[in-house]
Protein backbone atom coordinates (compact mmCIF):
# COMPACT_ATOMS: atom_id res chain seq x y z
CA UNK A 1 0.00 0.00 0.00
CA UNK A 2 1.29 3.46 -0.88
CA UNK A 3 1.46 5.87 2.00
CA UNK A 4 1.39 9.00 -0.13
CA UNK A 5 -0.07 10.40 -3.30
CA UNK A 6 1.96 12.42 -5.75
CA UNK A 7 5.62 13.29 -5.41
CA UNK A 8 7.07 12.21 -2.09
CA UNK A 9 9.38 14.57 -0.23
CA UNK A 10 12.89 13.42 0.62
CA UNK A 11 13.48 11.84 4.01
CA UNK A 12 16.15 14.48 4.45
CA UNK A 13 13.95 17.56 3.90
CA UNK A 14 14.52 20.42 6.32
CA UNK A 15 11.06 19.94 7.91
CA UNK A 16 9.75 17.07 9.99
CA UNK A 17 6.01 17.34 10.66
CA UNK A 18 4.24 14.94 13.01
CA UNK A 19 0.51 14.33 13.26
CA UNK A 20 -1.11 12.67 16.28
CA UNK A 21 -4.72 11.71 15.51
CA UNK A 22 -5.97 11.20 19.04
CA UNK A 23 -9.43 10.27 20.24
CA UNK A 24 -9.88 13.57 22.07
CA UNK A 25 -7.34 15.94 20.50
CA UNK A 26 -5.52 16.24 17.17
CA UNK A 27 -1.96 17.50 17.68
CA UNK A 28 0.66 18.61 15.16
CA UNK A 29 4.33 19.49 15.73
CA UNK A 30 6.61 21.09 13.13
CA UNK A 31 10.39 20.79 13.55
CA UNK A 32 13.24 21.88 11.31
CA UNK A 33 16.94 21.07 11.20
CA UNK A 34 19.18 23.77 12.67
CA UNK A 35 22.72 24.60 11.56
CA UNK A 36 24.15 21.75 13.66
CA UNK A 37 21.88 19.22 11.97
CA UNK A 38 19.59 18.68 14.97
CA UNK A 39 15.83 19.03 15.01
CA UNK A 40 14.33 22.13 16.60
CA UNK A 41 10.60 22.55 17.13
CA UNK A 42 9.33 25.75 15.52
CA UNK A 43 5.57 25.35 15.71
CA UNK A 44 2.71 23.28 17.00
CA UNK A 45 -1.05 23.22 16.82
CA UNK A 46 -4.01 21.31 18.17
CA UNK A 47 -7.73 20.96 17.58
CA UNK A 48 -10.56 19.04 19.24
CA UNK A 49 -10.76 15.58 17.76
CA UNK A 50 -13.89 14.79 15.79
CA UNK A 51 -14.69 11.72 13.75
CA UNK A 52 -12.25 9.56 15.75
CA UNK A 53 -13.15 6.95 18.34
CA UNK A 54 -10.79 4.63 20.26
CA UNK A 55 -8.00 5.44 17.81
CA UNK A 56 -10.03 4.68 14.68
CA UNK A 57 -11.49 7.16 12.17
CA UNK A 58 -15.27 6.83 12.26
CA UNK A 59 -16.35 9.96 10.37
CA UNK A 60 -14.07 10.94 7.50
CA UNK A 61 -15.38 14.47 6.87
CA UNK A 62 -15.18 15.52 10.51
CA UNK A 63 -11.73 13.99 10.89
CA UNK A 64 -10.47 15.84 7.79
CA UNK A 65 -11.65 19.18 9.21
CA UNK A 66 -10.04 18.52 12.60
CA UNK A 67 -6.71 17.46 11.04
CA UNK A 68 -6.65 20.48 8.70
CA UNK A 69 -7.43 22.83 11.60
CA UNK A 70 -4.55 21.50 13.73
CA UNK A 71 -2.10 21.66 10.81
CA UNK A 72 -3.16 25.22 9.94
CA UNK A 73 -2.56 26.33 13.55
CA UNK A 74 0.94 24.79 13.49
CA UNK A 75 1.70 26.39 10.10
CA UNK A 76 0.76 29.83 11.40
CA UNK A 77 2.99 29.48 14.45
CA UNK A 78 5.95 28.14 12.46
CA UNK A 79 5.53 30.41 9.45
CA UNK A 80 6.07 27.39 7.22
CA UNK A 81 3.88 25.48 4.79
CA UNK A 82 3.29 21.79 5.39
CA UNK A 83 3.02 19.35 2.47
CA UNK A 84 4.30 16.01 3.82
CA UNK A 85 4.06 14.60 7.31
CA UNK A 86 4.51 11.57 9.54
CA UNK A 87 1.63 10.18 11.54
CA UNK A 88 1.05 7.52 14.16
CA UNK A 89 -1.35 4.63 14.51
CA UNK A 90 -2.75 2.90 17.58
CA UNK A 91 -6.01 1.32 18.59
CA UNK A 92 -7.35 -2.19 18.37
CA UNK A 93 -6.00 -2.75 14.86
CA UNK A 94 -2.48 -3.32 16.25
CA UNK A 95 -1.19 -6.87 16.74
CA UNK A 96 2.38 -7.85 17.54
CA UNK A 97 4.47 -11.02 17.46
CA UNK A 98 7.92 -12.12 18.51
CA UNK A 99 9.55 -14.17 15.76
CA UNK A 100 12.85 -15.83 14.94
CA UNK A 101 14.83 -16.34 11.73
CA UNK A 102 17.87 -18.49 10.95
CA UNK A 103 20.20 -18.43 7.91
CA UNK A 104 23.60 -19.78 6.94
CA UNK A 105 26.32 -17.18 6.40
CA UNK A 106 27.13 -16.95 2.69
CA UNK A 107 30.57 -15.31 2.72
CA UNK A 108 33.47 -17.70 2.09
CA UNK A 109 35.45 -16.15 4.91
CA UNK A 110 32.39 -16.59 7.16
CA UNK A 111 32.29 -12.83 7.76
CA UNK A 112 28.72 -11.66 8.29
CA UNK A 113 27.61 -8.95 5.87
CA UNK A 114 24.61 -6.65 5.72
CA UNK A 115 23.22 -8.99 3.08
CA UNK A 116 23.18 -11.80 5.65
CA UNK A 117 21.41 -9.51 8.12
CA UNK A 118 18.79 -8.66 5.50
CA UNK A 119 18.28 -12.36 4.78
CA UNK A 120 17.83 -13.36 8.42
CA UNK A 121 15.34 -10.52 8.99
CA UNK A 122 13.38 -11.64 5.93
CA UNK A 123 13.37 -15.17 7.33
CA UNK A 124 12.04 -13.85 10.65
CA UNK A 125 9.23 -12.07 8.78
CA UNK A 126 7.97 -15.34 7.34
CA UNK A 127 4.74 -15.31 9.30
CA UNK A 128 1.26 -16.17 8.11
CA UNK A 129 -0.84 -13.05 8.63
CA UNK A 130 -4.36 -12.39 7.34
CA UNK A 131 -4.74 -10.71 3.95
CA UNK A 132 -6.36 -7.66 5.55
CA UNK A 133 -3.23 -6.91 7.62
CA UNK A 134 0.24 -5.63 6.86
CA UNK A 135 3.60 -5.52 8.64
CA UNK A 136 4.29 -2.06 10.01
CA UNK A 137 7.66 -2.57 11.76
CA UNK A 138 10.24 -5.32 12.10
CA UNK A 139 12.51 -4.47 15.04
CA UNK A 140 15.56 -6.64 15.84
CA UNK A 141 15.82 -7.65 19.49
CA UNK A 142 19.09 -9.56 19.38
CA UNK A 143 21.23 -11.74 17.12
CA UNK A 144 22.86 -15.10 17.80
CA UNK A 145 26.02 -16.29 16.00
CA UNK A 146 26.83 -20.00 16.26
CA UNK A 147 24.99 -20.25 19.56
CA UNK A 148 26.45 -17.06 21.08
CA UNK A 149 23.52 -14.79 21.92
CA UNK A 150 23.22 -11.21 23.08
CA UNK A 151 24.71 -9.67 19.91
CA UNK A 152 23.16 -6.41 18.69
CA UNK A 153 25.23 -5.71 15.55
CA UNK A 154 26.55 -8.86 13.86
CA UNK A 155 28.04 -7.14 10.78
CA UNK A 156 31.74 -8.00 10.20
CA UNK A 157 31.69 -10.71 12.88
CA UNK A 158 32.75 -14.29 12.05
CA UNK A 159 30.30 -17.18 12.03
CA UNK A 160 28.49 -19.81 9.97
CA UNK A 161 24.99 -19.64 11.44
CA UNK A 162 23.12 -16.38 12.06
CA UNK A 163 19.88 -16.15 14.04
CA UNK A 164 17.71 -13.11 14.70
CA UNK A 165 14.94 -12.55 17.20
CA UNK A 166 12.59 -9.74 16.16
CA UNK A 167 9.46 -7.93 17.29
CA UNK A 168 6.96 -7.68 14.44
CA UNK A 169 4.19 -5.08 14.58
CA UNK A 170 1.22 -5.48 12.25
CA UNK A 171 -1.83 -3.33 11.64
CA UNK A 172 -5.10 -3.37 9.76
CA UNK A 173 -4.97 -2.26 6.13
CA UNK A 174 -8.32 -0.54 6.59
CA UNK A 175 -7.03 1.59 9.46
CA UNK A 176 -3.94 2.77 7.59
CA UNK A 177 -5.91 3.38 4.39
CA UNK A 178 -8.38 5.57 6.26
CA UNK A 179 -5.58 7.57 7.90
CA UNK A 180 -3.90 8.14 4.54
CA UNK A 181 -7.18 9.09 2.89
CA UNK A 182 -7.99 11.54 5.68
CA UNK A 183 -4.61 13.27 5.32
CA UNK A 184 -4.70 13.24 1.52
CA UNK A 185 -8.18 14.78 1.44
CA UNK A 186 -6.72 17.72 3.33
CA UNK A 187 -4.11 18.11 0.54
CA UNK A 188 -1.28 16.72 2.65
CA UNK A 189 0.72 13.55 2.10
CA UNK A 190 1.87 10.82 4.48
CA UNK A 191 5.54 9.90 4.36
CA UNK A 192 5.27 7.13 6.94
CA UNK A 193 2.96 5.67 9.56
CA UNK A 194 4.58 4.75 12.88
CA UNK A 195 3.27 2.81 15.88
CA UNK A 196 2.47 5.54 18.40
CA UNK A 197 3.82 3.79 21.49
CA UNK A 198 7.11 3.15 19.65
CA UNK A 199 7.40 6.85 18.87
CA UNK A 200 6.48 7.87 22.41
CA UNK A 201 9.23 5.67 23.84
CA UNK A 202 11.80 7.78 21.95
CA UNK A 203 11.01 10.92 23.92
CA UNK A 204 9.95 9.70 27.39
CA UNK A 205 12.16 6.67 28.11
CA UNK A 206 15.87 6.68 28.90
CA UNK A 207 18.39 4.25 27.44
CA UNK A 208 19.08 2.76 30.89
CA UNK A 209 15.37 2.08 31.40
CA UNK A 210 15.11 0.32 28.05
CA UNK A 211 18.14 -1.83 28.80
CA UNK A 212 16.99 -2.81 32.30
CA UNK A 213 13.37 -3.37 31.32
CA UNK A 214 10.61 -0.75 31.43
CA UNK A 215 6.88 -0.71 30.84
CA UNK A 216 5.49 2.28 28.96
CA UNK A 217 1.78 2.99 29.50
CA UNK A 218 0.39 5.76 27.30
CA UNK A 219 -3.09 6.66 28.57
CA UNK A 220 -4.87 8.40 25.73
CA UNK A 221 -8.45 9.52 25.43
CA UNK A 222 -9.95 6.36 23.94
CA UNK A 223 -7.22 3.72 24.34
CA UNK A 224 -4.20 2.92 26.47
CA UNK A 225 -1.07 1.80 24.60
CA UNK A 226 1.33 -0.55 26.36
CA UNK A 227 4.91 -1.21 25.25
CA UNK A 228 7.51 -3.29 27.11
CA UNK A 229 11.21 -2.64 26.43
CA UNK A 230 13.70 -5.21 27.63
CA UNK A 231 17.38 -5.39 26.79
CA UNK A 232 17.03 -2.24 24.70
CA UNK A 233 14.33 -3.57 22.37
CA UNK A 234 10.53 -3.93 22.43
CA UNK A 235 9.21 -7.38 23.37
CA UNK A 236 5.54 -6.82 24.09
CA UNK A 237 2.93 -4.44 22.68
CA UNK A 238 -0.72 -4.19 23.59
CA UNK A 239 -3.65 -1.81 23.28
CA UNK A 240 -6.25 -1.66 26.06
CA UNK A 241 -9.60 -0.24 24.86
CA UNK A 242 -9.83 2.07 27.87
CA UNK A 243 -8.57 5.62 28.29
CA UNK A 244 -9.30 8.92 29.94
CA UNK A 245 -12.72 9.09 28.31
CA UNK A 246 -13.92 6.09 30.29
CA UNK A 247 -13.28 7.96 33.56
CA UNK A 248 -15.38 10.82 32.20
CA UNK A 249 -18.17 8.49 31.06
CA UNK A 250 -18.32 6.82 34.47
CA UNK A 251 -18.59 10.19 36.22
CA UNK A 252 -21.31 11.23 33.78
CA UNK A 253 -23.39 8.09 34.32
CA UNK A 254 -22.99 7.77 38.08
CA UNK A 255 -23.54 11.46 38.86
CA UNK A 256 -26.14 12.04 36.13
CA UNK A 257 -24.33 14.96 34.56
CA UNK A 258 -23.49 15.77 30.91
CA UNK A 259 -20.18 14.62 29.43
CA UNK A 260 -18.75 18.14 29.22
CA UNK A 261 -19.58 18.78 32.87
CA UNK A 262 -18.13 15.39 33.86
CA UNK A 263 -14.87 16.17 31.99
CA UNK A 264 -14.53 19.51 33.78
CA UNK A 265 -15.17 17.86 37.15
CA UNK A 266 -12.57 15.17 36.40
CA UNK A 267 -9.92 17.71 35.45
CA UNK A 268 -10.68 20.07 38.32
CA UNK A 269 -11.44 17.72 41.22
CA UNK A 270 -10.49 14.22 40.05
CA UNK A 271 -8.15 11.89 41.94
CA UNK A 272 -7.32 8.21 41.46
CA UNK A 273 -6.90 7.32 45.13
CA UNK A 274 -9.90 7.95 47.40
CA UNK A 275 -7.79 7.90 50.57
CA UNK A 276 -5.83 10.92 49.33
CA UNK A 277 -8.94 13.12 49.38
CA UNK A 278 -10.42 15.00 52.32
CA UNK A 279 -13.51 12.97 53.18
CA UNK A 280 -15.39 16.07 54.28
CA UNK A 281 -14.79 18.11 51.13
CA UNK A 282 -17.76 18.39 48.81
CA UNK A 283 -18.34 19.39 45.20
CA UNK A 284 -21.48 20.60 43.48
CA UNK A 285 -22.65 18.72 40.40
CA UNK A 286 -24.68 21.03 38.10
CA UNK A 287 -28.24 19.93 37.48
CA UNK A 288 -29.65 19.49 33.98
CA UNK A 289 -32.98 20.55 32.46
CA UNK A 290 -33.90 22.67 35.46
CA UNK A 291 -33.14 19.97 38.01
CA UNK A 292 -31.47 21.11 41.25
CA UNK A 293 -27.68 20.63 41.59
CA UNK A 294 -26.33 17.57 43.39
CA UNK A 295 -23.76 17.70 46.18
CA UNK A 296 -21.31 14.80 46.57
CA UNK A 297 -18.09 14.31 48.48
CA UNK A 298 -14.73 14.37 46.71
CA UNK A 299 -14.12 10.93 48.17
CA UNK A 300 -17.11 9.57 46.25
CA UNK A 301 -15.81 11.11 43.02
CA UNK A 302 -12.37 9.60 43.63
CA UNK A 303 -13.90 6.17 44.25
CA UNK A 304 -15.57 6.31 40.82
CA UNK A 305 -12.25 7.08 39.09
CA UNK A 306 -10.19 4.70 41.25
CA UNK A 307 -12.41 1.72 40.45
CA UNK A 308 -11.89 2.12 36.69
CA UNK A 309 -8.17 2.92 37.00
CA UNK A 310 -7.68 -0.25 39.09
CA UNK A 311 -9.47 -2.26 36.42
CA UNK A 312 -7.21 -0.85 33.71
CA UNK A 313 -3.94 -1.58 35.55
CA UNK A 314 -5.16 -5.05 36.54
CA UNK A 315 -5.91 -5.85 32.88
CA UNK A 316 -2.41 -4.72 31.90
CA UNK A 317 -0.75 -6.74 34.67
CA UNK A 318 -2.79 -9.87 33.95
CA UNK A 319 -1.93 -9.79 30.24
CA UNK A 320 1.77 -9.31 30.96
CA UNK A 321 1.82 -12.31 33.27
CA UNK A 322 -0.16 -14.39 30.77
CA UNK A 323 2.42 -13.64 28.08
CA UNK A 324 5.32 -14.43 30.42
CA UNK A 325 6.54 -10.84 30.87
CA UNK A 326 5.39 -10.25 34.42
CA UNK A 327 8.97 -9.88 35.71
CA UNK A 328 10.55 -8.18 32.70
CA UNK A 329 10.29 -4.54 33.77
CA UNK A 330 12.45 -4.05 36.88
CA UNK A 331 13.18 -0.54 35.56
CA UNK A 332 9.65 0.40 36.52
CA UNK A 333 6.61 1.85 34.80
CA UNK A 334 6.45 5.13 32.90
CA UNK A 335 3.01 6.71 32.52
CA UNK A 336 2.33 9.28 29.84
CA UNK A 337 -0.62 10.62 27.89
CA UNK A 338 -3.12 13.25 29.04
CA UNK A 339 -4.74 11.17 31.78
CA UNK A 340 -1.39 10.37 33.41
CA UNK A 341 -1.65 13.74 35.18
CA UNK A 342 -4.59 12.63 37.32
CA UNK A 343 -3.46 12.90 40.96
CA UNK A 344 -2.61 9.56 42.54
CA UNK A 345 -2.52 7.55 39.29
CA UNK A 346 1.24 6.84 39.54
CA UNK A 347 0.88 5.59 43.12
CA UNK A 348 -2.02 3.37 42.08
CA UNK A 349 0.05 1.87 39.25
CA UNK A 350 2.89 1.19 41.69
CA UNK A 351 0.53 -0.58 44.09
CA UNK A 352 -1.06 -2.81 41.43
CA UNK A 353 1.93 -3.53 39.17
CA UNK A 354 4.44 -3.80 42.00
CA UNK A 355 7.20 -1.53 40.63
CA UNK A 356 8.11 2.12 40.87
CA UNK A 357 6.21 4.44 38.55
CA UNK A 358 7.00 7.87 37.18
CA UNK A 359 5.25 10.31 34.84
CA UNK A 360 6.98 10.59 31.44
CA UNK A 361 7.22 14.05 29.87
CA UNK A 362 8.48 14.75 26.32
CA UNK A 363 12.22 15.46 26.19
CA UNK A 364 15.26 15.12 23.94
CA UNK A 365 14.19 17.63 21.26
CA UNK A 366 15.15 21.31 21.35
CA UNK A 367 12.46 23.96 21.17
CA UNK A 368 10.14 22.33 23.68
CA UNK A 369 7.92 25.03 25.17
CA UNK A 370 6.01 24.73 28.43
CA UNK A 371 2.92 23.68 26.47
CA UNK A 372 4.83 20.89 24.75
CA UNK A 373 6.30 19.55 28.00
CA UNK A 374 3.00 17.89 28.66
CA UNK A 375 2.19 14.16 28.54
CA UNK A 376 -0.55 14.88 26.01
CA UNK A 377 2.10 15.90 23.47
CA UNK A 378 4.21 12.76 24.00
CA UNK A 379 3.06 11.15 20.74
CA UNK A 380 3.48 14.23 18.53
CA UNK A 381 6.92 15.05 19.98
CA UNK A 382 7.86 11.37 19.99
CA UNK A 383 7.15 11.10 16.26
CA UNK A 384 9.53 14.00 15.62
CA UNK A 385 12.20 12.35 17.78
CA UNK A 386 11.67 8.94 16.13
CA UNK A 387 11.96 10.32 12.59
CA UNK A 388 14.91 12.52 13.55
CA UNK A 389 16.82 9.51 14.85
CA UNK A 390 15.97 7.52 11.73
CA UNK A 391 17.07 10.34 9.43
CA UNK A 392 20.30 10.73 11.37
CA UNK A 393 21.07 7.07 10.75
CA UNK A 394 20.23 7.56 7.08
CA UNK A 395 22.68 10.46 6.81
CA UNK A 396 25.42 8.40 8.45
CA UNK A 397 24.83 5.43 6.14
CA UNK A 398 24.65 7.69 3.10
CA UNK A 399 28.05 9.14 4.01
CA UNK A 400 29.38 5.59 4.31
CA UNK A 401 28.02 4.91 0.83
CA UNK A 402 29.75 7.92 -0.66
CA UNK A 403 33.11 7.02 0.90
CA UNK A 404 33.03 3.26 0.41
CA UNK A 405 31.36 2.88 -2.98
CA UNK A 406 28.89 0.19 -4.03
CA UNK A 407 30.12 -2.26 -1.40
CA UNK A 408 27.95 -0.47 1.20
CA UNK A 409 24.76 -0.41 -0.86
CA UNK A 410 22.95 -3.04 1.19
CA UNK A 411 23.68 -1.16 4.41
CA UNK A 412 21.72 1.83 3.08
CA UNK A 413 18.80 -0.39 2.14
CA UNK A 414 18.89 -2.07 5.55
CA UNK A 415 18.14 1.23 7.35
CA UNK A 416 14.77 1.45 5.69
CA UNK A 417 13.89 -2.22 6.15
CA UNK A 418 14.48 -2.03 9.90
CA UNK A 419 11.79 0.61 10.29
CA UNK A 420 9.06 -0.60 7.97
Amino acid sequence: MKLFIGKRSSLLDDLVVSLDIGSTTIRVVIAEYNTSGKLHIVGWGSAPSKGVRVGVITNMEEAIKAVSSAISAAEQMAGRTVTHLYTGIAGGSIECYNSKGVVAVTDRGKEITTHDVDRVLEAAKALVIPLDRQILHVIPQEYTIDGQSGIYDPVNMIGVRLEAEVHIITCSLTSTDNIVKCVNRGNYYVNEIVLESLAVSECVLTRDEKELGVLLIDIGGGTTDVLLHYGGAPYYTNVVPMGGDIFTNDISKVLNTPILSAENIKLREGCCVASYVDSESEIIIPGIAGRPPLTVTKTYLAEIIEARACEMFNIIGTELRRKGFGDKYPGGVVLTGGSSLLPGIADLATEILGVQTRIGLPQGVSGLTEELRHPGFSTAVGLVSFIGKKNKNTVIKRKDLDSSGPKKENLFKRVFKHFI
